[in-house]
């Protein structure tokens, strides 16, 4: 289990414990080599010397059936045992990374990961308690989300967020979901929108405990429902990039009030009121001033 988020912020210019950061190079051990043998000798049922082995795999002896014919012999590692406990790592694996991956994206929304500061993937692991490899495969998902820069021998950098980025996003936003809703208001039945209800009232309750984080996922699980009931995965998918986007923090973020969450969290209410009305002006209007507001 990956440990909170909490604390991660490094003071500029840190790179790490023991200044692991530069280069950030792994390099593997070879594996246990057998009593009087060689790597990748392969072991024999009651201490027996192996037979030859040639290039193509194939062992031949006495062993094998028929004099001096060649028999294949099972590669070391190929097993059902093995094929399960390799698949139980990557399970693994990519799990952590996973839970990495949240971990550092709550860090970016609650502005504990400073804009503009270099950060190294062993110093972060050791903050998450987990080693540098997955933290660095997160932050290279980052990357291509646009949320950090790599900065060779160094780690990376957290991208600055202006103002007017954050503007341009929401405009974006506005371009692209408001079509959508009017459409939805018009064609989706009033009831469908009850099952929307819970995810609402999920914003509503991370914002009345001020958590950014939560209420960022939380809020952010919201749109990808109102915006999936239009059945176009590739909509939903570029619409949560842009809303992911636009949640990090500003270059000197200001002070986000649990009042002004309370107040986003309402207009999620009122907008399933409106589309339940199938009224399109108040609609249009609410989705506009949604995304308005995410940059006040």
């Amino acid at each position: 289990m990956v440990r909170a988020a909490h604390g991660l912020a490094e003071a500029p210019g840190q790179t790490g414990a023991g200044g692991c950061a530069r280069g950030e190079h792994t390099h593997a051990s070879a594996g246990p080599v057998p009593r009087g043998g060689t790597p990748g000798a392969v072991a024999v049922a009651g201490g027996e010397t192996p037979a030859p082995v040639r290039a193509s795999g194939r062992r031949e002896g006495p062993g094998a059936p028929g004099s001096g014919r060649a028999v294949p012999v099972r590669p070391a590692g190929t097993g059902p045992e093995a094929v399960q406990a390799d698949a139980a790592r990557r399970v693994q694996r990519h799990s952590v990374r996973g839970q990495v991956l949240q971990a550092l994206r709550a860090a970016l929304v609650g502005g504990e990961l400073v804009p503009g500061e270099v950060y190294s993937a062993p110093a972060l692991g050791v903050r998450l308690g987990v080693s540098a490899t997955p933290v660095r495969e997160a932050m290279m998902q980052l990357a291509l989300e646009g949320a950090v820069e790599v900065v060779p021998n160094r780690g990376f950098r957290v991208v600055e967020r202006s103002p007017r980025e954050l503007a341009e996003l929401a405009e974006v936003r506005a371009l692209i979901e408001v079509p959508v809703m009017l459409r939805l208001a018009r064609t989706v039945p009033a009831a469908r929108w009850a099952g929307l209800r819970p995810l609402a009232e999920a914003t509503a309750a991370a914002a009345a405990h001020g958590d950014l984080a939560v209420y960022g996922e939380a809020d952010r699980a919201f749109h990808r429902a109102l915006l999936g009931l239009a059945g176009n995965e590739q909509l939903v998918a570029v619409a949560d990039d842009l809303h992911r986007r636009s949640q990090w923090p500003l270059v000197s973020p200001p002070v986000t009030r649990r009042a002004d969450l309370v107040a986003d969290a309402a207009e999620h209410g009122a907008l399933l009121d409106a589309l339940e009305a199938g009224d399109l002006a108040v609609v249009e209007s609410l989705v506009r001033e949604h995304f308005t507001g995410a940059v006040d």
